[in-house]
């Protein structure tokens, strides 16, 4: 009976541990609802490139006005806004549930961790898209937000660090075939966040 008591405390040590140095409030339920915003803006993105542009057959030789690019980038910035707000009003919620700080040392630090990618990829995209480089903009986007999952990993789930490798492997491979950028584009910011989403809503967010 002791010894179940002492591997009781030791198992109560770890878990304290843990939940100190990781913000475990990340709410799976967001990264599938990420998802399904990527996708229905992936879906908008195609109907604007295809549809209100003019093309010889390839992405490469896209001819895209600046009304498109202008709604493009209001598509992928609603995007991204409702992801983080739906994030942190889910990841707030959870926080709540489980009576635990969601604005501490640790959520500061995942949060610097993630930005430092993210920003650094923001600022060279748009100076591509200013530049009229559209085709590695799909690829550039998918392995600069792997970076940021991957670089704050070590903060939170460590199954964002799954996410983040997947994303940029899915971001390398899109090099290879710019012509499907988009499509790359909604499997890593589509696919791959509602299925690991899913993953961290059973593994975590169910218990």
């Amino acid at each position: 009976m002791e010894t179940k008591d002492y591997l009781k405390d030791i198992q109560d040590i770890k878990q304290m541990m843990t939940q100190s140095s990781r913000f475990i409030s990340l709410s799976g339920l967001s990264g599938v609802l990420a998802g399904v915003y990527s996708l229905i803006g992936a879906w908008l993105a195609y109907k604007t490139i295809y549809f209100d542009t003019s093309t010889s057959g390839s992405y490469r030789d896209l001819v895209i006005s600046y009304d498109a690019v202008y709604r493009l980038l209001i598509i992928g910035t609603s995007v991204m806004v409702l992801s983080i707000l739906t994030g942190l009003f889910l990841s707030l919620r959870k926080a709540a549930k489980e009576k635990e700080a969601f604005w501490n040392p640790t959520s500061r630090r995942l949060l610097i961790n993630f930005l430092i990618p993210l920003l650094t990829g923001a600022f060279f995209i748009v100076f591509l898209i200013e530049k009229n480089i559209l085709e590695l903009v799909a690829p550039l986007t998918l392995i600069f937000y792997g970076l940021a999952c991957v670089n704050a990993s070590k903060y939170t789930l460590g199954d964002v660090r799954y996410l983040g490798i997947s994303q940029i492997l899915i971001g390398l491979l899109s090099t290879w075939f710019l012509s499907y950028g988009l499509l790359f584009w909604a499997l890593g910011f589509g696919v791959c966040n509602i299925l690991y989403g899913s993953i961290m809503y059973f593994k975590y967010d169910r218990k």
